[in-house]
């Protein structure tokens, strides 16, 4: 499969499913919403995985547990056993009947079919990575996280070849680290309350795509009081103006676009020239 790089150029701006597209009976992080997602035109699945007791890896966002399960428990304490009786819940806490899918499972079933971020999982990357690695995937995986020097290091150990993004939260203070690293850089996330933050200005833009590197910013909002983007999300482009959102973000530069609106985002951007 192509480089984020190579799709970015081929494509234009890219979309970046957060877990997939869920809603009414289908929820999130599942196959299910990873293959309406892909039906919607989603370039990149963002998916949340974990470890169980005994040490099966899962998709599923711990802490998510009483939304999504309708049960306050703690996930990451069952056996994978126990996990695979465990069904999803959908948006009014019905249960439905799909599972809490394996890593192995999703793997098998995205084969091929598009980039994978892998949210969530830099404290257990050595066995993510070796699932990766047995499925022959390592083209198809976009890791990301945290720039500090204990990720670092476990991503040069165990993820030195796969497209890494790190989250820079209002400012960059890593990225001379990291290009003196054996990581492959292709990128950063850019996290910022406000249009001044550091990492939006024009200079630091430009200099990030001087060095070939793309630039993911999220749309989503996890809390109203939390912006993600400098207000520029889904809220706002599906409620008010979509150039305001999705449009300022593409038109400031970022590559690729996380949103819970898989369809309505792909169709803007097409419809607006940011995307073929």
């Amino acid at each position: 499969m192509k480089s984020i790089k190579e799709l970015r150029q081929e494509k234009g701006v890219l979309v970046a499913a957060h877990r997939g597209t869920s809603a009414g009976n289908i929820p999130p992080n599942s196959i299910a919403a990873f293959d309406i997602a892909l039906k919607e035109g989603a370039d990149i699945l963002e998916m949340d995985l974990f470890q169980s007791a005994d040490g099966e890896i899962f998709v599923f966002h711990t802490g998510m547990e009483p939304s999504h399960l309708d049960h306050h428990i703690k996930i990451e304490t069952y056996t994978a056993a126990e996990i695979k009786q465990m069904r999803l819940c959908n948006c009014d806490l019905i249960e439905t009947f799909l599972p809490v899918n394996t890593f192995d499972e999703v793997l098998e079933h995205l084969k091929g079919k598009c980039k994978m971020n892998l949210d969530r999982s830099i404290g257990i990357i050595e066995p993510v990575m070796k699932m990766v690695r047995r499925h022959g995937m390592e083209d198809q995986i976009l890791m990301k996280s945290d720039p500090s020097e204990q990720s670092l290091k476990l991503i040069e150990a165990y993820a030195s070849d796969i497209d890494y993004m790190p989250i820079f939260m209002e400012e960059d203070h890593a990225s001379e680290k990291i290009e003196k690293m054996k990581i492959h850089y292709a990128g950063a996330e850019l996290v910022f309350k406000t249009e001044q933050s550091p990492i939006v200005q024009e200079a630091y833009l430009e200099e990030q795509k001087k060095k070939g590197r793309v630039l993911w910013g999220n749309a989503i909002l996890y809390s109203s009081r939390v912006p993600l983007a400098g207000g520029h999300s889904d809220d706002i482009s599906l409620l008010e103006d979509p150039a305001q959102g999705w449009g300022w973000l593409a038109q400031k530069g970022f590559d690729i676009i996380q949103t819970d609106w898989t369809m309505h985002c792909v169709n803007y951007l097409r419809e607006n020239n940011y995307r073929k």
